[in-house]
């Protein structure tokens, strides 16, 4: 996906992959011929689409009838993407390469906002129109390109590690682990429980696809490693981003993560934590209300990531809320933005949802809190959480990670050799 909470989102953080990046520091970008940002024509009032990865929760719908019930004229219809989010980008790119009106509201991951502001993809909103200043810094952060809003947050995210306490209780493990040596020493005392026969240890997500991306950086970070440096050079060849990705290739090998989490996104390692696979399992807060659902209700708990040899790092997740530049019945759609996020939107999608409210006062409530007890390792994992970097060719940033990651993982090249392939690739990307 933790205690680096000078690294939220200021520009020194986020200049990743120099020359890709084109972000809120004041780059040049061809988003015009001028280099100004492109403005919208919020007119137009009728019938307009939603496009979002699958909702698995159905919060989502109901926030979407909502509006419907008091807008008959202007319904949104909710248009269910892929749950890969490779796929998702992918249709959504396709959609406004063809300067399609098929999606007009688009959920994007955080880190794509860079992306499609630049391209022109997206419109330009009127921050002033948003209660950006009552959300969480980092989480506004990313909905910016070259100081301009783009998109506004509709959730944050932040991983978090899953885990089962009671089991970890009658193993004699007091508290949640907080290393890597940790949870695996508490894995070994848990599988000799009678309970715990046939469980796995932990796993995340490693299927070739963004979560692979996520899970990597994760990795590098909680081992003290980066995958670019202070100045935004590729800087993942070193010993310590080595410990990172040796954590990942060697429990793989000892059994520590099981040979099938090799398929796994985010929904496969929930299903597998649901059905009592697994001790320990990275993934984002939306499963805690579905896992309190299934067959481990009252039985798990969550706790920070671990690391090398301290509480580990996040990746900063998230989806932003955008409007598409080839829509139609942009007056509708700019206050259907506005309705799906706002406070009380964010507050549904929280209870119903587990979803990370952008908004600060939701984490601080102390009856939410309480009814909601993941909501301060929520929080601290967000504020403290790496950002990845919002760069226009982040799809092939992504995409050498993954390949290298995912070699590594598979035994067909070494974690030396995977690192050393995958700093080449990135100083080439950052050089056109």
């Amino acid at each position: 996906m933790n205690a680096r909470t000078s690294r939220v989102l200021q520009c020194s953080a986020v200049l990743v992959a120099a020359g890709l990046v084109l972000t809120a520091c004041g780059s040049s970008d061809d988003s015009s011929s001028s280099g100004a940002p492109k403005s919208a024509s919020f007119s137009g009032r009728g019938p307009i689409t939603f496009a979002a990865a699958k909702d698995s929760s159905g919060v989502v719908q109901k926030v979407i009838d909502g509006w419907n019930k008091q807008h008959p004229k202007e319904k949104v219809t909710f248009v269910q993407l892929p749950s890969d989010v490779n796929q998702q980008r992918q249709q959504m790119i396709q959609n406004a390469e063809t300067k399609s009106d098929a999606y007009t509201v688009l959920s994007l991951d955080a880190v794509w906002t860079s992306e499609f502001a630049a391209h022109q993809w997206i419109d330009q909103l009127p921050a002033g129109q948003f209660p950006l200043d009552k959300m969480l810094k980092p989480v506004v952060e990313t909905t910016k390109y070259r100081d301009h809003l783009y998109a506004v947050p509709q959730s944050s995210d932040g991983g978090m590690l899953y885990y089962r306490s009671d089991l970890l209780k009658k193993a004699g493990v007091s508290a949640a682990p907080t290393t890597w040596a940790d949870m695996q020493a508490a894995c070994a005392k848990v599988e000799k429980l009678p309970e715990a026969k046939g469980m796995s240890c932990y796993a995340g997500q490693f299927q070739k696809y963004e979560g692979l991306t996520v899970n990597f950086s994760e990795a590098v970070n909680s081992a003290g490693g980066v995958v670019t440096d202070a100045g935004g050079k590729p800087d993942v060849d070193t010993p310590a981003a080595k410990k990172g990705l040796d954590f990942l290739v060697d429990s793989f090998k000892d059994g520590t993560i099981p040979k099938e989490a090799i398929t796994y996104q985010e929904e496969e390692g929930r299903q597998a934590f649901q059905s009592g696979k697994l001790i320990f399992l990275r993934n984002w807060p939306y499963v805690y209300s579905l896992a309190e659902k299934s067959k481990v209700a009252g039985k798990f708990a969550v706790a920070p990531l671990p690391g090398l040899t301290g509480a580990g790092s996040s990746t900063l997740g998230g989806h932003n809320v955008a409007l598409s530049s080839f829509a139609k019945n942009k007056a509708t759609a700019l206050d259907f933005i506005k309705y799906f996020t706002n406070h009380d939107s964010a507050t549904t999608f929280l209870k119903e949802g587990s979803a990370a409210p952008p908004y600060a006062d939701l984490y601080d409530d102390q009856a939410l809190a309480k009814q909601y007890p993941y909501l301060p390792v929520l929080k601290k994992s967000i504020l403290n959480a790496v950002p990845r970097p919002r760069v226009v060719q982040y799809g092939d940033v992504s995409s050498a990670i993954q390949q290298e990651a995912y070699a590594a993982l598979n035994g067909d090249k070494s974690s030396t050799q995977a690192l050393k392939d995958l700093q080449e690739a990135l100083q080439k990307l950052s050089a056109q």
